[in-house]
């Protein structure tokens, strides 16, 4: 498993700093609502001229749709009195079908209209969504390449995808389907009270007065639900974060014999969303029957008082018909409002969680005072202190490497060796002192500056799904074919590329698992060559080859260094034998340096490490 994944055992509890993680234990609810609400509308602003369009064909498609059941009501009013007259013997009393199909043929056009205006609306408003998704993955992806490496190395991969993915889509399922139907509720309640008062103040007032009784009915549920749909999302970014890492560590899972620990945690993990969800799911499924409840209630009380207005000749027998509809029409955008409700505060939950992503902490803005096209080679650290936490790992270090030099860092595990490596490629800030490329300081450079001037093969390698041509081709922008040969070849890859079916076409999977390790670490060193940087980085490069493939690939490694300032961190000590200058680190400190020999003679710490190894090599 590679250095960003966590072992398996601590998922989701992971301790601060390197290599440890804080799975995002945020609040039980969202911390501010209304600023996050605020924040997340401000990305509708640039398209506000789309909204206004979105607002009116919503009044027009809403309007047309009103105006139906007032005309349907006429078109009763009509037939019941032609039917009433002819069957009480008035004189000339008949049925005007003329007039009634001239009713009804305006109701099928404005249905026809309102339908037209509601896809005008849709459609332009699953284009605002999508614009706005894109825009806040456009932030949350350029967030996180200013992230330092920290954030990666203390946070799990699965909780920060689930943030991109999981959230994201909650945001822009929301604005497409929901935004929506919040406009059109709240226009259809506003028409509706006013064609109910056309009709019957008295009526609409028994109608009116189910509105704040619904909202008294449903307020507290919703107050509660916010807090459960904030611990849904978080713990499915956890379970996320949890499967993440069993998938891709499964073969070190399996080997170690963890599966039923593994599916224990999942269970775990599991139960919490379960709960989260179902008491989510439950508490906002209360408000749809309750309000069905209360609706009915209204319903049967506008029937009854409504009759008897009927009787009274107060009210025609269409307009009643018009009014009942309009009362059962009346609390269902009541209802969808309050369910929109329900939904935002999930999306505000997921809102927040994306938000608290792009309010990470940035890497130090860059000082651009000085430009690097391609360094000498000369790396000096002065007087260098650093740590992941309070206490300082690395004191004082001073190293100075001329051009060219080969530089082996040794040691035991955890003495820094990898430590100073990310200093030099300033993927983590110093506490104190500089580290110079050729007499510049690498914080007065742009970050690209300074990286381009490097190549890395790291002992955990990377490979990307694609061809073995382009995994090559990551090395250098624009590389032709024969450059890419060229480079294989020096790596001793070339050989083992072409008895693949499809040659450099071979396609790696996702893991780049169709091909054995040691074959991964020569393609990776492959692209380090096409590279051609002046300095070279090598973290145990040759540590997943077997010994006859290490030995070519040695000679390989020798030839790119050549004219290079190379840094090689090794734990066989008999391949850095030749290196120019070794430093042995121990606890972040550089305890010797010189070259083998000298270091030999010193009879110190490399000494006996570099013995150690000896008597074992021969015992064995």
């Amino acid at each position: 498993m590679s250095k960003k994944k966590k072992p398996p055992q601590n998922a989701g509890q992971m301790g601060p700093g390197p290599g440890g993680g804080n799975m995002m234990m945020m609040g039980q609810k969202a911390k501010d609502f209304n600023g996050t609400l605020k924040r997340l509308l401000s990305y509708l602003k640039p398209r506000r001229n789309q909204l206004i369009a979105v607002f009116f064909a919503a009044i027009l498609s809403t309007i047309f749709t009103i105006v139906g059941p007032k005309i349907m009501g006429n078109a009763i009013t009509e037939l019941f009195e032609g039917a009433y007259g002819k069957f009480s013997g008035v004189p000339g009393a008949a049925i005007d079908f003329d007039k009634i199909g001239q009713i009804l043929l305006l109701l099928a056009g404005l249905y026809v209209l309102s339908s037209l205006f509601s896809y005008i609306q849709q459609y332009i408003m699953s284009s605002v969504a999508q614009d706005t998704v894109f825009d806040l993955r456009e932030d949350v992806n350029q967030k996180l390449e200013k992230l330092p490496l920290k954030f990666f190395d203390g946070r799990s991969n699965g909780d920060t995808l689930s943030r991109m993915t999981n959230d994201i889509d909650t945001i822009g399922s929301t604005l497409q389907q929901s935004l929506t139907q919040f406009i059109t509720s709240i226009i259809t309640i506003v028409g509706i009270i006013i064609m109910m008062l056309s009709i019957s103040p008295i009526l609409t007032l028994i109608s009116i007065v189910s509105l704040p009784v619904s909202i008294f009915a449903i307020g507290p549920i919703l107050k509660r639900s916010q807090k459960h749909f904030a611990d849904q999302q978080r713990t499915l970014g956890e379970l996320n974060g949890h499967i993440e890492e069993m998938y891709t560590g499964h073969q070190i899972v399996k080997a170690f014999g963890h599966e039923k620990k593994s599916g224990a945690q999942f269970d775990v993990v599991n139960e919490k969303l379960y709960d989260a969800g179902t008491k989510a799911q439950f508490i906002s499924g209360i408000i749809m029957p309750m309000m069905f409840f209360i609706g009915n209630l209204s319903y049967v009380l506008i029937s009854v008082v409504g009759g008897i207005l009927v009787t009274q000749r107060a009210i025609s027998i269409g307009d009643i018909q018009a009014f009942i509809t309009y009362s059962k029409q009346f609390t269902q955008p009541i209802t969808q409002t309050a369910n929109i409700a329900n939904i935002i505060q999930s999306t505000v939950a997921a809102a927040e969680r994306v938000f608290e992503l792009l309010d990470e902490e940035e890497e130090m803005k860059e000082n651009t005072s000085v430009s690097l096209n391609r360094a000498v080679g000369t790396v000096t650290f002065e007087q260098v202190d650093f740590g992941y936490e309070e206490n300082l790992l690395i004191q004082n270090m001073n190293i100075n490497v001329l051009p060219g030099q080969t530089v082996a860092i040794v040691g035991p595990t955890g003495a820094g060796k990898t430590t100073m490596i990310n200093l030099l490629m300033r993927f983590y800030e110093l506490n104190g002192g500089k580290i110079k490329i050729d007499d510049l300081d690498t914080r007065d450079m742009s970050r690209s500056d300074l990286r381009k001037n490097f190549g890395m093969v790291l002992q955990d390698t990377w490979l990307f799904n694609g061809t073995i041509k382009d995994n090559i081709a990551y090395g250098k922008n624009g590389a032709t074919d024969e450059e890419i040969f060229e480079a294989a070849r020096t790596a001793h890859a070339d050989h083992f590329i072409r008895t693949l079916p499809d040659s450099y076409d071979t396609i790696l999977n996702e893991e780049a698992s169709n091909i054995s390790q040691g074959q991964k670490q020569l393609l990776t060193i492959a692209r380090a060559v096409l590279a051609d940087p002046p300095i070279m980085i090598l973290d145990e490069a040759t540590s997943s080859v077997d010994t006859r493939t290490e030995v070519f690939i040695q000679k390989a490694m020798n030839r790119l260094m050549e004219g290079r300032t190379s840094f090689v961190i090794a734990h066989r000590l008999s391949t850095i034998k030749d290196a120019d200058l070794i430093l042995v680190m121990d606890q972040g400190q550089v305890i010797e340096q010189g070259t083998h020999s000298e270091l030999i003679e010193k009879d110190g710490f490399y000494a006996d490490l570099y013995n150690s190894q000896f008597t074992e090599k021969v015992a064995g």
